[in-house]
């Protein structure tokens, strides 16, 4: 269990910022359960999703990264709850998926050229002696747009992206698990990734300016 005490490299939880984060967000609240809660919701909604980042950039993947850009993709967001709950004594990891989103945007499908997306990011928290998966991926302001559910979490069971929109259209499916890790595993993701989608490589290489885009609405 010491491994999901300390800090890592990605989930770099002995930073200044991300220990201030977290003790904010907990304010006066000492129970593990309504800590993860906070935490929950404050990384939810205060850190926008946004899925146009530098994917080669090792920022974009930790902890400290996703909370000084105040935005960032899953494994970011994912990172800084894993790092929010270690500040406050509460063992946490990494976990990662093969999802399916039938409901991605166009643009996101035209930036990575798929409509799979491997190694999703959430987050493994330790509660009432068992691990709980909670996904802070989407802010609540986001989900609205989309016509999708926000996700709550309630740190009792496990919280996981919505199968289907509020039209009971599909929207993500998981299709492979593929584990948890103490820290985010980032030469793996981005060797997996280089092969996966050969078209964000090209366009990464080539200097193309998609990864420094941030629109009005980032996730479109």
């Amino acid at each position: 269990m010491d491994a999901y005490l300390k800090p890592g490299r990605f989930v770099d939880s002995d930073t200044p910022s991300v220990v201030a984060f977290a003790r904010r967000a907990a304010g006066s609240e000492t129970d593990p359960r309504a800590l993860a809660q906070k935490l929950y919701y404050a990384v939810r909604d205060e850190i926008l999703y946004d899925p146009y980042i530098d994917y080669w950039d090792e920022a974009s993947y930790s902890a400290s990264g996703c909370l000084a850009a105040g935005k960032g993709f899953c494994v970011g967001k994912a990172a800084l709850m894993a790092a929010a709950a270690r500040v406050l004594g509460i063992p946490s990891r990494v976990g990662f998926a093969d999802v399916k989103n039938h409901l991605a945007t166009p643009r996101l499908l035209e930036v990575i050229g798929s409509d799979v997306f491997i190694y999703h990011g959430y987050t493994e928290l330790f509660l009432d002696g068992h691990w709980v998966k909670a996904t802070p991926t989407f802010n609540a302001s986001l989900c609205e747009r989309l016509n999708v559910p926000a996700l709550d979490f309630d740190g009792l069971s496990d919280a996981l992206m919505h199968a289907y929109n509020l039209d009971n259209q599909k929207h993500m499916e998981y299709i492979n698990m593929r584990g948890v890790f103490a820290d985010v595993p980032v030469p793996d993701m981005q060797e997996a990734f280089r092969i996966a989608y050969p078209k964000l490589c090209r366009e990464a290489e080539s200097g193309d300016s998609v990864f420094s885009s941030l629109s009005t609405h980032p996730a479109d």
